[in-house]
């Protein structure tokens, strides 16, 4: 009788009071069906209920490629994403109920840390279809520290959705995204969510997205209202109105009205819909020669002509070629706006073989993929994301791996949806795949069906490369371009409770980084500690809370520091000699190096490497690599505080060798040589400079401002919106410890902040002089 109830509870979705549940059964046994029922809301399961309205995983439909979307949900943080999520999950028919982020119970937020906070921290990819097409999705994080997920996502898709708070326009994170979606060509469209939010203004919103993307916005619709006033949309392109009306008490947003705008029931609003109609066909005709012909030749005289069919390829092919991006509205919260997104997702976003892939025609159709995420699961093992370029993956495959240059086996292969997953036969091109039993792939390695099958692509692209390796550029144009890992800004100690715990911290350690490649572990080696390095204080926290809960691990972590870096401001040359006897066998080798700065646009901690004249071309050939690798062991540990150089250029001037001399000997003498030379230029501590965008009402304005300035802040310029101030400037990593504590007193907690790394400065000689004397213990 209690299963049978509880069964009753789960597929209603019902809110059951601890009264009912008490009295249900006995005091004991009402705790337990509780905790049942507080994990079954937790854990919902969203493809295996009987009833007929939701449909499962497994009807999920193969369309041909031309009907795929991969798409991605991006934004800055808190601006609707994973709300916009749910409710195409809800509309499509693959969700029973409404999640709600704030209750913690949304489908793609599936992490207890994403509950507990109410924010998004992995990305989630979820499969669905609607009307015909099937839909691939994956749910970005909006915070800074979780940039890294967005730029592997990113990567992967054909399109995405940039979401927008309609009452904040274009935030500091929603540049940042954006950025990214430029440099991998995505196509965009803009959903302006929040219309429904006091303050929200949908023509500020426009003037952000114009002035700050440096784009030009398609208004495909106007809003109806604003803030609370808002109640539905005006179609601009089929000049209808879009109504979404409760109906018996129910107000889930699946009941809409579309009615053509006329002079009797709105004239006003008819009016404004033809302006910006017409505004719409001229900015088109603009951007589109096809479309242009088209309304000059045929509907010059009156746009109002023009069909709404003829319209809409005009807008695609613009969407496309990144010419202009569509502009949408709504409010995924309160239920409004989410089908026609859906629509023109469908309609204007590009399917997989529209995107140019010149690699495609090397492999015809042989499978070619690339993993751009790995999981672990305690059950499974390592479950590995894989984007299908080419072929058909199945289970039970042998696939090679060229990065790794290894092959693996396909043990199964699922469909991705959040934290459930669905077992499938096979998988074909312009998918996105879920495969179990590649435990050698990482993220950004590309995964073809043979070495047979590489080598055949290379000849085929008139490469005659017998070896493919993670490093030959011979072949790079096999390999699908990876993804770029930032470099961490903060990194602290962690050690385990004790020295018998330190194999299962270990292991913890080494399946995250394989998970997340932007955080980094090292061992200190004067210390002997492990350190932990990220890209934020929220970063490192969550690492630290999923090794304890996931792991069962105690950690303690030490303080937070600041990952500078080291230059030299002038050259420095040096000479050594290593000579050692390793049995019966002299190695020797003197090396003789320069090293000077180096300006370059990017900064970057890969050394410039250059090789005098007189050194011989056989001894390059042999000793090449192991004069590089202890270039770059050399590189890691700069001079005065053992961080890493950056924008040194070295010059190798000469190179004697005895004969015999292993290569391991030439690299840590040259590694050696690089450290005196360094030592002896003038040495320089650069600093992470972090881009700061604080938000807060002009009242609390000076305060912070007079804050700002103590913590050595640069304030570029002081923007208005709505009511608000944003303060737009550049300040030390070193000086935001803790800096959100301080906003939340400094603003009685009305203030929010955004910081991003900008680049690495020098610090003045007074600062510089201060740092060193901490780190060593002086001060």
């Amino acid at each position: 009788m209690m299963l049978t109830k509880l069964r009753k509870f789960i597929v209603n979705r019902q809110k059951v009071s601890s009264w009912h549940v008490n009295h249900m059964c006995s005091c004991r046994t009402g705790m337990i069906l509780k905790g049942l029922i507080s994990q079954a809301f937790l854990r919902r399961n969203y493809s295996s209920l009987p009833e007929n309205d939701i449909k499962s995983l497994r009807s999920i439909i193969n369309p041909p490629m031309t009907k795929i979307r991969n798409i991605g949900i991006m934004a800055h943080i808190d601006a609707g994403k994973t709300t916009t999520t749910e409710r195409i999950l809800y509309y499509s028919g693959y969700t029973r109920s409404l999640g709600d982020v704030d209750d913690g119970d949304t489908v793609t937020d599936f992490m207890a840390q994403e509950r507990e906070r109410g924010i998004t921290i992995q990305s989630a990819a979820v499969t669905f279809d609607w009307k015909g097409y099937r839909v691939n999705l994956i749910d970005t994080p909006g915070h800074v520290d979780f940039t890294l997920e967005v730029e592997r996502c990113l990567r992967v898709l054909d399109g995405a959705v940039a979401v927008f708070d309609a009452s904040a326009g274009v935030e500091a994170q929603t540049l940042t995204v954006w950025r990214q979606a430029d440099k991998h060509h995505v196509p965009r469209i803009c959903f302006l969510n929040k219309m429904d939010k006091t303050g929200a203004s949908f023509n500020c919103a426009i003037d952000s997205i114009r002035e700050k993307l440096k784009t030009k916005p398609l208004l495909l619709q106007l809003p109806i209202g604003e803030a609370k006033a808002f109640r539905g949309l005006v179609d601009v392109v089929t000049m209808e109105k879009v109504i979404w009306t409760p109906v018996s008490n129910s107000d889930d947003g699946k009941q809409f009205v579309r009615e053509p705008l006329t002079e009797l029931n709105d004239p006003e609003l008819l009016t404004e819909a033809k302006e910006a109609r017409n505004a719409l066909i001229e900015q088109v005709a603009d951007l589109d020669d096809e479309f242009a012909d088209l309304v000059l030749g045929e509907f010059i005289e009156n746009f109002d002509l023009l069909p709404a069919e003829k319209l809409h390829p005009a807008i695609r092919r613009v969407t496309m070629t990144q010419r202009a991006v569509p502009v949408l509205c709504g409010s995924a919260l309160k239920n409004k706006g989410v089908q026609p997104l859906l629509d023109a997702i469908t309609m204007y976003l590009p399917s997989p073989d529209e995107r140019n892939s010149e690699f495609l025609q090397w492999y015809k159709d042989d499978l070619c993929g690339l993993a751009f995420k790995v999981l672990h699961d305690k059950q499974r093992g390592p479950l590995v994301f894989v984007r299908i370029y080419s072929g058909t993956m199945k289970p039970q495959s042998a696939v090679h791996n060229i990065n790794g240059n290894c092959t693996e086996r396909i043990s199964r292969l699922l469909l991705p949806f959040a934290d459930q997953h669905i077992e499938i036969p096979s998988l074909t091109a312009g998918n996105i795949a879920l495969a179990v039993g590649l435990k050698q792939t990482s993220t950004g390695d590309t995964i073809v069906s043979s070495k047979a099958s590489a080598l055949a692509a290379a000849r085929r692209a008139g490469r005659n490369e017998g070896k493919i390796h993670r490093k030959n550029m011979e072949t790079e144009s096999l390999l699908l371009a990876g993804v770029e890992i930032p470099e961490p800004v903060f990194f602290c100690t962690i050690e385990p409770p004790s020295v018998g715990k330190q194999p299962e911290l270990d292991r913890a350690l080494n399946c995250l980084q394989r998970e997340d490649p932007s955080l980094k572990v090292r061992l200190d080696p004067d210390s002997g500690q492990t350190v932990l390095c990220g890209m934020g204080e929220l970063h490192i926290e969550i690492i630290n809370d999923r090794i304890k809960r996931e792991y069962g691990v105690e950690t303690f972590l030490g303080p937070l520091q600041i990952a500078y870096r080291e230059t030299i401001l002038n050259s420095g040359r040096a000479t050594d000699t290593l000579d050692r006897t390793l049995g019966e066998k002299r190695h020797s080798v003197t090396v003789e190096l320069e090293v000077r700065p180096c300006a370059r646009e990017k900064s970057e901690v890969v050394p410039v490497i250059e090789y005098a004249e007189n050194i011989r071309e056989e001894l390059l050939q042999e000793f090449q690599e192991a004069i590089e690798n202890g270039i770059r062991s050399a590189y890691l540990q700069g001079p005065l505080l053992g961080f890493p150089v950056q924008d040194v250029a070295v010059t190798l001037c000469s190179l004697t060798l005895h004969p015999g001399t292993s290569t391991t000997v030439v690299s840590a003498c040259v590694s050696r040589c690089v450290q005196k030379a360094l030592k002896k230029a003038d040495q320089q501590v650069l600093e992470p400079l972090m881009n700061l965008e604080v938000t807060v009402t002009g009242d609390y304005l000076s305060s912070i401002l007079a804050d700002l300035a103590q913590r050595r802040g640069s304030i570029q310029e002081i923007q208005s919106r709505q009511d608000n101030k944003v303060v737009v400037g550049s300040v030390p990593l070193a000086e935001m410890m803790g800096y959100s504590t301080v906003l939340r007193t400094l603003s009685s907690g009305t203030a929010t902040f955004a910081l991003e790394l900008s680049n690495y400065q020098a610090m003045n000689l007074q600062d510089q002089n201060a740092l060193l004397s901490r780190r060593s213990g002086l001060a």
